[in-house]
This record gives C-alpha cells, sequence and structure tokens, in this order.
C-alpha cells in the first residue's frame, strides 16, 4: 500500500514514516506544504493520503485544499486527515463529494500505533475513520436535519458508531446488545435514508456520508 503523507513538523512527519513503514506500508512522498503535496498526490496517485490541514505557506488550509484538488482529479482518492483541532468547515468540504475513502483523526487522541495504520488501512479501502470528537462536533449542528431525523437515537447511535469505521460486531459490543440487533438497526438506517441496495460495505459509506455531509 502506497502513501503520501504531508505535515510540516519535522520529527513528527518522521515519526510517521517510520511507524507506517514498519506496519509494511510504502511511502511514496512526505511533504511539507500545500503545492508539494498536490504534485505528490497527481504524480503519484497513492493508495491513500494522510494530510495535516494546516500546511506552509499561510498554514490555513493549505493540507485540505490540495487533498481535495487531486480528488477533483482523481475521484475517490482516500485521504485521512490527522488534525490538531476540529476544522468543522474543511471536514464538511472534504465530505461534500460524496465519496467513500475519508477519514479525519485528532493528533493528540492517536494512543494507538496499530489503530492509527488500522484506520490507514480502512479509508484507502474505501471506509471511514471518524474521530469521536470529530463526530460530536459535526452532528451537533442541524441534529435535526432530514432524512436523519427520521432515526431513533438509538440507530443515530448505531450510526455514528459506523462514522467510527466499526463493525456491526464491535458496534454489538459496544452498546452491549446482540449482533443480531446491529443488523436490524444498520437495515433500518438504510432504509430511512432512501439508500438504495448495493454492497453493504458502501451503503456503509453512503449512510455515514449522509450523517456526517449537512
Amino acid at each position: 500500500m502506497r502513501v503520501v503523507l504531508a505535515e510540516d513538523l519535522a520529527l513528527l512527519r518522521e515519526g510517521l514514516v517510520s511507524l507506517l513503514e514498519a506496519h509494511g506500508l510504502t511511502i511514496a512522498a512526505a511533504v511539507d506544504n500545500g503545492p508539494a503535496l498536490l504534485k505528490a498526490l497527481l504524480d503519484h496517485r497513492p493508495d491513500v493520503a494522510v494530510v495535516d490541514v494546516r500546511l506552509p505557506p499561510s498554514f490555513t488550509d493549505e493540507g485540505l485544499q490540495a487533498a481535495l484538488a487531486a480528488r477533483r482529479e482523481v475521484p475517490g482518492l482516500p485521504v485521512l486527515v490527522l488534525s490538531q483541532y476540529v476544522e468543522q468547515l474543511y471536514a464538511r468540504e472534504l465530505l461534500a463529494d460524496g465519496g467513500g475513502g475519508i477519514g479525519y483523526l485528532l493528533k493528540d487522541r492517536v494512543f494507538d500505533a496499530a489503530q492509527f495504520v488500522d484506520a490507514v488501512r480502512r479509508v484507502a479501502g474505501g471506509g471511514t475513520a471518524m474521530d469521536p470528537e470529530v463526530i460530536s462536533r459535526l452532528v451537533a449542528r442541524g441534529a435535526r436535519d432530514e432524512p436523519l431525523g427520521r432515526l431513533t437515537p438509538r440507530e443515530r447511535e448505531v450510526l455514528e458508531l459506523m462514522a467510527q469505521g466499526r463493525s456491526n460486531a464491535s458496534i454489538a459490543q459496544r452498546l452491549v446488545v446482540t449482533e443480531r440487533a446491529v443488523t436490524k438497526h444498520t437495515a433500518n438506517i438504510f432504509m430511512k435514508l432512501d439508500l438504495p441496495v448495493t454492497a453493504d460495505g458502501n451503503r456503509r459509506v453512503l449512510a455515514v456520508l449522509a450523517y456526517l455531509n449537512r
């Protein structure tokens, strides 16, 4: 699996390179600014980009804007944002094109190397990896928006855990219910969000996007 990494802090960038390589991933490029990131993404067409939002030269949103520009050229390019802050506007913009393969993790809440690498692999595979704090900030606004307003509180709980990239078995364990109950909730979520019958994994991504992209 080939990764393009964008992080302006040299020590953190080198640490992430070492971590990902130690888990068998290949670093196609490791850059420290927005223009270099865009070039690397278009030149290498990686399996996943791991991107800080705030990069030189202005330290505003160069990282995300480079990732978004690359996704316009390479539709569906998987992007995992690794940021110090919950940037609601930026997160929504990333989700706006409706494609899968997206994630948003907070640097100071990544405590486990294996868990981080799993998130990178999950996003590369077209799934989602969202930090619970990011989800909470995003869903705090417009909580009654349709069609999400059709969901019961338990269904919203299940969908929030789906957004974190959890499987049905993991959700069942977290909520202390049976996996069969989670499967039923998931089917209800798909129905209420008017999602077509496709591969279940695709519908999970679509449901998460509907939940977050409001």
